[in-house]
């Protein structure tokens, strides 16, 4: 098969969701024309693997996942990708190596084609702990048993990004999964830990891979084959509980007994990465100084001694992954960097903390995470935001307008207050009746509210809850963007390049000195500023600048930003006097611009530096 249009498959494979073929042409560098192309080529055999619609494009895994059975094991699962991880999973499962000619016969291609996915293996292959010795025509991957394992798991991931397998097909192998897993669970919550559902699916990968590769006899050498000490237990003369929870229940539910270091190995994975003690010690003098500098530089309530304990327990797990570099996956992590910049960026300032103070190096997962903690914090501690003033205008009769009260204020909460008076000093009048005269926002329902008279109240307040904040930060964006703010064309610059241009322009308008052009590229390194699939917010974490302002630039050609390809980068400077709107600027900005039609809107528009403000006013007012 074409190996042009399973470029189309793979990037389908990283979506659930429909995606439009503006945003397929950027990621693959070509026309929409082409993606439609490669769509028909894709669908061409006797059964469509790509669905199409007017949201755009879609993988049907299950069609695919067919296709490849029927081409069966021999067959190239995904081009050049697929036949080089194929090789590695070989090469994975042959103490003794490969012959690069047998290779060569049994993929139906060259030795000089197999020569050549060596040589993309060994880079690969780079910073893993794994190399490839090679001896005559015969090559054989070298390297300790976890370092091989982690690989296994790397493969199966990358695998079902594009379809092929994944955990639920290694599950398949190991019928008793499901049930060890709720055992698991409950086992640990037994012992005093607090499991993390969210990474246990991670965990339960790494005891599939153990009972393969044992099965295999690839088994771990001892202690030297395992990163850091078995367990989590740290003292020497208590049995470690999470190592006596996995060999009990791996000898319960697949009737194996693995060696001890074996046991150890998915004891400390367990622990490090899927349980969190419930008490116990921690870094919690460090993770309080944190915790106040962040509660007093972006003005939010953290400050609850038993939040901190929690964070620092989780901390204390975080740097044990860190030091073995095994960091745990974490599935929400784009989901969270989309909905929730301001909380993850408060994360990666965490995060920089921590590298600065403990030493402890976080990969974006373990950074989302962090932000899972801080936003669940905020919700617990969060003052009511922006209360729209609900007038009902409904006569009297009975006790018809106290049950139409009860009713709307138990569906719409705190944000919302209910208040008497002139009907036209409301932000929102509930009528049953249209009103005699014309008001700004009206809501008519039934005087016995039905569901979807519910509904249409909520809506109407989230509709003008939303327009609300969006002429915000349309008058912000209106005063903070100068002229000499906005860049057309960035000329293929990388992303360093492009926040140092932008800088340059911040510098020259006497917004910003450089250590905040520097403190924006350290934030960067940090994580990738591309909250969404377009748009990307460089930005340092100190709010220094002498005023808030904004520098856009904007290209109707893709630029690559970390794993992202975006057409619009905005660097933003705040000042200390500028810390609270720092926090809804940041959010709507992002939150506008994660639907892609208002990127493309402003892509096209956006000539000069008056169509960007007519853009923006647009896009801000709908």
């Amino acid at each position: 098969m074409s190996e042009k249009w399973e470029r189309l498959v793979e990037a389908l494979a990283a979506d659930d969701d429909w995606v439009t073929a503006a945003r397929l042409a950027d990621r693959l560098d070509v026309t929409p024309r082409t993606v439609r192309t490669y769509a028909s080529q894709a669908n061409a055999g006797a059964e469509a693997v790509v669905e199409s619609g007017p949201e755009g494009y879609r993988l049907d895994r299950g069609a695919w996942a067919r296709l490849l059975h029927e081409r069966g094991e021999d067959a190239d699962p995904a081009g050049p990708d697929g036949r080089r991880a194929r090789l590695m999973r070989d090469l994975l499962d042959a103490p003794d190596g490969l012959d690069v000619f047998d290779v060569a016969a049994g993929s139906h291609v060259s030795e000089s084609t197999v020569e050549a996915d060596l040589g993309r293996v060994r880079a690969r292959l780079q910073g893993t702990g794994l190399r490839l010795d090679r001896e005559g025509s015969r090559v054989r991957l070298a390297g300790p048993e976890t370092a091989m394992r982690r690989l296994v798991g790397t493969l199966v991931r990358e695998e079902g990004r594009r379809g092929v397998r994944d955990l639920s097909t290694l599950r398949a192998g190991f019928p008793p999964m499901d049930d060890f897993r709720a055992d698991l669970v409950a086992g640990l919550d037994a012992a005093g830990y607090a499991p993390n559902e969210y990474a246990l699916d991670d965990v339960l990968l790494h005891v599939a891979i153990a009972l393969d590769r044992v099965a295999r006899d690839h088994v771990l050498g001892g202690p030297a084959d395992v990163p850091g000490t078995g367990g989590t237990s740290t003292d020497a003369d208590e049995p470690d509980p999470i190592v006596g929870l996995v060999d009990r229940l791996v000898r319960e539910r697949f009737d194996v007994h693995l060696p001890d270091a074996e046991v150890e190995h998915l004891a400390r994975l367990i622990g490090t990465r899927a349980a969190t003690p419930r008490s116990g010690p921690a870094r919690a003098a460090v993770i309080r100084d944190i915790i106040a500098r962040i509660s007093r530089d972006w003005l939010v309530e953290l400050g609850d001694e038993g939040f901190i304990e929690r964070l620092a327990l989780h901390v204390e797990n975080l740097a044990a992954r860190a030091a073995d570099q095994s960091y745990s996956r974490n599935p929400l992590t784009a989901s969270i960097k989309s909905s929730y910049p301001l909380i993850y960026d408060l994360a990666v300032y965490l995060a920089s903390e921590l590298g600065r103070l403990e030493g402890i190096t976080v990969n974006d997962d373990e950074i989302a995470y962090l932000a899972m903690h801080i936003g669940a914090q905020l919700e617990r501690t969060r003052s009511r935001g922006d209360v729209l003033r609900v007038t009902l205008d409904v006569p009297e009769y009975h006790d018809a307008r106290d049950l139409l009260l009860e009713r709307l204020r138990g569906a719409l909460g705190d944000d919302v207050e209910f208040a008497e008076g002139d009907p036209a000093d409301a932000d929102l009048v509930v009528a049953v009746l249209p009103p005699a005269s014309p008001l700004p926002a009206v809501a008519i329902v039934s005087p016995f509210p039905t569901d979807d008279d519910v509904e249409h109240v909520r809506a109407e307040v989230s509709r003008l809850r939303r327009a609300r904040r969006r002429a915000r930060l349309a008058r912000t964006l209106s005063s903070s963007i100068g002229p000499d703010l906005f860049v057309r064309g960035v000329g293929g610059r990388d992303r360093e390049a492009i926040i140092r241009l932008l800088g340059d322009r911040l510098l020259a308008a006497g917004v910003i000195d450089v250590a905040y052009v520097e403190g924006a590229l350290e934030r960067e390194r940090m994580s990738s500023t591309a909250f969404t699939d377009l748009l990307a917010v460089p930005h340092a974490m100190t709010m220094t600048a002498e005023r808030s302002a904004i520098a856009i630039a904007i290209d109707e050609h893709a630029i690559a930003w970390g794993d992202a390809r975006v057409h619009v980068v905005a660097f933003i400077a705040f000042a200390e006097d500028g810390r609270a709107e720092f926090q809804s600027v940041f959010d709507q900005f992002v939150e506008a611009f994660s639907d892609p039609e208002n990127v493309r809107r402003l892509v096209r528009g956006a000539t000069d530096y008056p169509g960007l403000l007519a853009e923006l006013s647009g896009i801000m007012a709908t």
